[in-house]
């Protein structure tokens, strides 16, 4: 997967491999607990190494590039904006990531407010002042900004 001559900072899509093939008896899907096991034990790894702050914003800029790398793989970006964000409600549903919603649109100014049901990050943890959806945070703004 990754070698000595190749740029690690540079992911692409293909670094997921062939799934498929890979997974014959097993599939595709995983529950999303084993997701959470892996996200939230890599987060308090970095939060103990490099702090809070830090680690939240690796996790966002994580987030944001995958957000990235999916819209270039998974949606057309062709589409105008309101057919773009059906594609995209419907793409994320129908891989069981989240049920987005769109509350407000200010296009002028490029501002949102949206909310994604469901989600694997958060859906269903108990109330907390603790934030842990930042990885879901910069996969939207990754999805609807792939140039950023």
């Amino acid at each position: 997967m990754f070698n000595e001559e190749r740029d690690y900072n540079k992911f692409v899509w293909e670094d997921l491999g062939d799934l498929e093939s890979g997974r014959p008896n097993l599939g595709l899907s995983v529950p999303v607990f084993v997701y959470r096991l892996l996200q939230y034990t890599f987060r308090d790894v970095m939060i103990t190494e490099l702090g809070i702050n830090k680690t939240n914003d690796i996790i966002i800029k994580a987030g944001s590039l995958a957000g990235r790398q999916f819209c270039e793989n998974m949606l057309n970006r062709e589409l105008d904006f309101n057919e773009f964000v059906s594609q995209l409600q419907k793409v994320l549903r129908e891989q069981a990531i989240g049920i987005l919603r769109i509350e407000k649109v200010d296009l002028e100014n490029m501002r949102f407010t949206l909310t994604v049901a469901e989600d694997l990050d958060c859906s269903g943890l108990p109330p907390s002042d603790e934030v842990v959806c930042q990885y879901d945070e910069g996969f939207i703004v990754g999805c609807l900004n792939p140039h950023n």
